[in-house]
């Protein structure tokens, strides 16, 4: 709950950030004077694209929240096995020992939401954000193809 109102609490931030800059843009483009208008425009397609951005992150975040809701559910949430730190990340060596297992399992069943969204959470827990965002942008894809 606590991540919850801290995401709410930041993008309501970035939304009036967002507004005060689309609303400066309209007031250069008022002026008339060529070089403000080009600015007033900047201002206007900077704040659509952080709407986007934003909108894309809150929905990717709201579905893996729905995921791992699914899997707590039937009681097969990955990294259960792994050791953690006070702080709660996993340690790195535990996942790295792991790893292959939930990369077996992929290529075992691609068409799994379960094993590539397991495969997300075993790349976060070695470190690599990149590829767990992938990982989890397909088990999201999946899911929504064939929610069984």
């Amino acid at each position: 709950m606590r991540t919850f109102l801290g995401v709410l609490l930041m993008a309501a931030l970035l939304v009036l950030y967002l507004w005060a800059a689309f609303y400066q843009g309209i007031i250069l483009i008022s002026t008339g004077v060529p070089v403000a208008v080009v600015m007033g425009y900047a201002l206007i397609v900077l704040p659509l694209v952080g709407a986007w951005g934003l909108w894309r992150e809150l929905a990717f975040g709201f579905t893996t929240s729905k995921l791992v809701k699914i899997l707590q559910a039937e009681g097969a949430l990955p990294g259960q096995e792994i050791r953690h730190r006070p702080s709660g990340r996993p340690l790195r060596e535990d996942a790295d020992k792991e790893f292959p297992r939930f990369a077996a399992a992929v290529e075992k069943d691609p068409e799994s939401w379960r094993a590539w969204f397991e495969l997300g959470m075993a790349y976060d827990a070695s470190g690599d954000r990149k590829r767990a965002r992938h990982a989890i942008r397909t088990a999201i894809s999946l899911h929504k193809a064939n929610p069984a």
